[in-house]
This record gives C-alpha cells, structure tokens and sequence, in this order.
C-alpha cells in the first residue's frame, strides 16, 4: 500500500513514522508513505499557498491550484487513488473506513490548514470528506496521523 500525504508540514510526519509498527511495515515493504510539501507546488517566489476566500469571509483558504498539481504529481495513473480530505464537516472516520481503506494500493491524504480549503477541493477532486471528531483542530495532519495509524495495523 502506498500512502501519500500533502502538506504545508511534512516534518510533523518524520518522527513518528520512524518508530514502532509502522516503520517496520516500511522496512518490510508493506507500507510506503511519503510526504509532500505542498509549497513545491507554487508557481510565485514565495510559495504562498493561501488566499482570502472568493467572495469574502474570514481568514485564509489553502488555494486549489497547488492542491491540483500536487494530486496530479503523487496520483497512481493506473489505479484510482482514495483522496481523503480531512475537514470538521465531514463524514465521521470509523473502523469501517478504516478497513476499507486498508484495502486501497494508493491513499492520497490532503491536510488543511488555516480557515478551509477551496471548497472546489473538497466537491470535485476528493473522494472523501471525513472528520476525526465532533472538534475543530489546526489542521489535518494529526486527522491523518490517526487514520494512518489505524489503516496501518490492518
């Protein structure tokens, strides 16, 4: 199983999947995951991936242009990756998912940051919207930290 995860942080990642189960799953071949830092999808100098929401609102939305770039990148052309965008509206992660997901040869996490995404993300380019919990975090990388966690000992 390959696992993909965009991000603004991709050393928040580092550490943890150098320890314990899930480095030895990497070690064996089972599992590949890698990380990658969405600002080397920018276009401008100083990588900037956010902006004002389209039509006000208050503060900052990661931009889709570098989202899209990013998926064209790290997609499998021969298989349909599972695009899982962590956000507080979506579906709730369950054992379930977890099972299913397990089951994927491509998962292609996308961590937010700042207000939102550009909500054409979420509607046209993920196939899953999923939320880890009834709370508002700063961003999805601990969302993915624990889906991984929970798809890896499957």
């Amino acid at each position: 199983m390959k696992i993909d995860i965009i991000t603004i942080f991709p050393e928040v990642f580092d550490f943890y999947f150098n320890q314990s189960l899930i480095a030895k799953a990497q070690k064996k071949g089972v599992l590949k995951i890698k990380t990658h830092q969405l600002r080397y999808f920018t276009k401008d100098k100083h990588q900037t991936v956010d902006d004002k929401p389209f039509g006000g609102g208050r503060g900052m939305i990661l931009k889709a242009e570098p989202i899209i770039k990013a998926l064209k990148k790290v997609s499998n052309k021969n298989s349909k990756p599972r695009i899982i965008l962590f956000s507080p509206r979506g579906k709730k992660f369950t054992q379930k998912m977890a099972t299913d997901w397990s089951r994927q040869s491509q998962l292609i996490f996308i961590c937010g940051r700042y207000e939102a995404i550009d909500e054409r993300v979420a509607k046209n380019l993920a196939t899953d919207v999923v939320s880890i919990g009834d709370y508002v975090l700063m961003g999805g990388e601990l969302p993915a930290l624990v889906a991984i966690e929970s798809i890896a000992r499957l």
